[in-house]
């Protein structure tokens, strides 16, 4: 493993997972790296990077009854930005559906989140967390 390799990865199961992946690419700037497709249009697996840091995103369309299959639409993420407030315009522009708009938090944080078309809840901010 090397330093840039992804540590941490949100995984994720959508009712349209072709249609999510396009959203995750063109509206938060993650950067598709790996899709595999099943012959029925259904995504078996991709990754998206995140290209600030050393995480990314493992997304697959939902299998339900599948042997680690949950309901699309119910995680949460935080994903660390050095430019909260050009991110904010990004997806403004790109008509994202805003639950809290850019601002500063009480602990000195700059962030925002998003809900995605399958109902996940994204915040981007510029805390990168508390020193050990």
């Amino acid at each position: 493993m090397t330093t840039n390799d992804p540590t941490i990865w949100v995984t994720l199961q959508a009712d349209d997972a072709p249609a999510l992946i396009d959203y995750y690419v063109d509206t938060f700037g993650f950067v598709l790296t790996t899709r595999h497709d099943m012959d029925d249009g259904a995504v078996a697996h991709s990754e998206l990077r995140w290209p600030e840091g050393s995480g990314g995103v493992m997304l697959g369309s939902h299998r339900p009854g599948g042997g680690w299959s949950r309901e699309p639409g119910t995680a949460g993420t935080y994903v660390v930005t050095s430019d909260p407030q050009a991110l904010y315009a990004r997806v403004v522009d790109r008509g994202a559906d805003v639950v809290r708009p850019l601002d500063r938090t009480d602990y000195g944080a700059r962030e925002f989140s998003v809900r995605d078309p399958e109902g996940n809840l994204w915040s981007f901010g510029d805390y990168t967390g508390e020193p050990l």
